[in-house]
């Protein structure tokens, strides 16, 4: 009996619909599965989105007038925090905007959905509100799903795409289902405000956009950022961290947010918003260390399912899109020579490392468990910079010199190879 597909795809989310997309217009028959009761619609992200993934699948996706962006970025920022000071810096440059664009601020509710109709258009066939339960096997092969409903669909190929702690890559016997320490559980509100007021407060021209992430006192000493991204008429204002963190400090994310709310940096750039909607979700957090492996006979995984993260980069979407439109490429190879073993589709594992996704997540891979490792490094270091921010600009009467020894005396305190060690490591994210 044939299969009912050539491919089914789990999850509408961008590797999801990267999939199925790259598959439908080589005219493979792809069935796009989404739990939610529209794509988006189960997802909570900030969102930044970097165009040229998306140019390679949609190109020139932004000169569509139905396209679902918000604002092109043309600032990024960083901000480290005490609980009454704060040091920023960034980078601001027009050349963001030349060629194809650097990257644009999305909602995710809407992005996804435009970017699903694309698939659909291509000729995938999108089915919402599917829940899938377990995986179908022959002989050690997976040959299809299984919804809550109890339907069986049968495909020469499953492409898990459905998120973090992804059930379908639990259920082909892929992964354990994720402790705390891997994941990280975030937390979003938009807010409306006047595009005007948006521009004013973030010295932007009309329809530019800017982001911000900021660490420090604002995280509770718990690993993870809070980010505030710029939308056409709304901020997104979000944190996440690591579920262990919050489990071991009894935080509940909204909780931490209203306090996000309260410092006074934040207070001021959404003073006199309106909070429209609030959201939470699981973020894929252990990285390289915990991903699953990516193929099997009749089998691959994508996504936030295989852990792709790279939080040191706020980098996400981008690998995901990547990572689909790569195992969409290698069904499509698959389905020329009619092989669908593990030996034929590892070609997607090769694909991704030659890509910058498996490259990019290993160079990173021990940059968590370093600062973990190094007690109070999240609140050590925040104040430090602060500090030293601080005696740099003040005029106080003392010479420069007595400032200097008091820049020294603050590190000594820590000790100075202590402070070498602990630093070194982060040359890594330094460019």
């Amino acid at each position: 009996m044939a299969d009912d597909y050539d491919a089914i795809v789990v999850g509408a989310g961008p590797a999801g619909v990267s999939a199925a997309l790259t598959m439908a217009r080589a005219g493979l028959k792809v069935a796009l599965l989404e739990r939610g009761e529209y794509p988006g619609a189960k997802n909570v992200q900030g969102a930044v989105l970097y165009s040229r993934m998306l140019h390679e699948l949609v190109p020139d996706f932004w000169k569509d007038p139905e396209a679902a962006i918000e604002r092109p970025v043309v600032e990024q920022k960083t901000c480290v925090t005490t609980e009454d000071s704060w040091l920023t810096f960034g980078y601001k440059s027009l050349k963001f905007l030349e060629g194809v664009p650097n990257c644009y601020t999305i909602i995710r509710v809407k992005f996804d959905r435009w970017y699903a109709a694309k698939a659909e258009a291509a000729g995938a066939e999108l089915f919402c509100g599917v829940t899938v339960r377990d995986a179908l096997k022959e002989n050690g092969r997976i040959v299809g799903i299984k919804t809550s409903d109890g339907d069986e669909l049968k495909a020469s190929v499953v492409v898990a795409c459905d998120g973090v702690n992804s059930l379908l890559a639990q259920k082909a016997g892929f992964i354990d289902e994720l402790k705390p320490s891997e994941v990280a559980l975030g937390a979003k509100e938009v807010i409306a405000l006047e595009p005007g007021v948006i521009e004013d407060r973030f010295q932007l021209n009309p329809g530019e956009g800017a982001t911000m992430e900021l660490f420090g006192s604002i995280t509770l000493g718990m690993l993870g950022y809070a980010f505030l991204y710029t939308n056409k008429e709304t901020l997104s204002l979000g944190v996440g961290c690591k579920l262990s963190d919050y489990q071991r400090k009894g935080l509940r994310p909204a909780d931490h947010l209203e306090l996000i709310k309260k410092h006074p940096y934040v207070k001021k750039l959404i003073s006199g918003g309106r909070t429209l909607e609030y959201s939470s979700h699981l973020i894929p957090e252990g990285g390289y260390r915990s991903m699953p492996p990516l193929a099997a006979d009749g089998f691959l995984v994508a996504g936030d399912a295989a852990q792709m993260s790279n939080p040191a980069y706020r980098e996400g979407s981008n690998l995901a899109m990547t990572a689909g439109r790569l195992a969409g490429e290698t069904v499509v190879a698959a389905k020329k020579q009619g092989d669908f073993s593990k030996a034929a589709l590892s070609s997607y594992v090769a694909a991704l490392r030659s890509s910058y996704v498996l490259s990019d997540m290993e160079d990173v891979q021990d940059l968590e468990r370093h600062v973990e490792s190094s007690p109070d490094f999240l609140e050590f270091y925040p104040r430090l910079a602060c500090e030293l921010a601080h005696l740099r600009f003040s005029a106080d009467g003392q010479p420069k010199r007595r400032h200097l020894k008091q820049a020294l005396a603050l590190l000594r305190r820590r000790g100075l190879l202590r402070v070498a060690r602990e630093l070194f490591p982060l040359r890594k994210v330094a460019v």
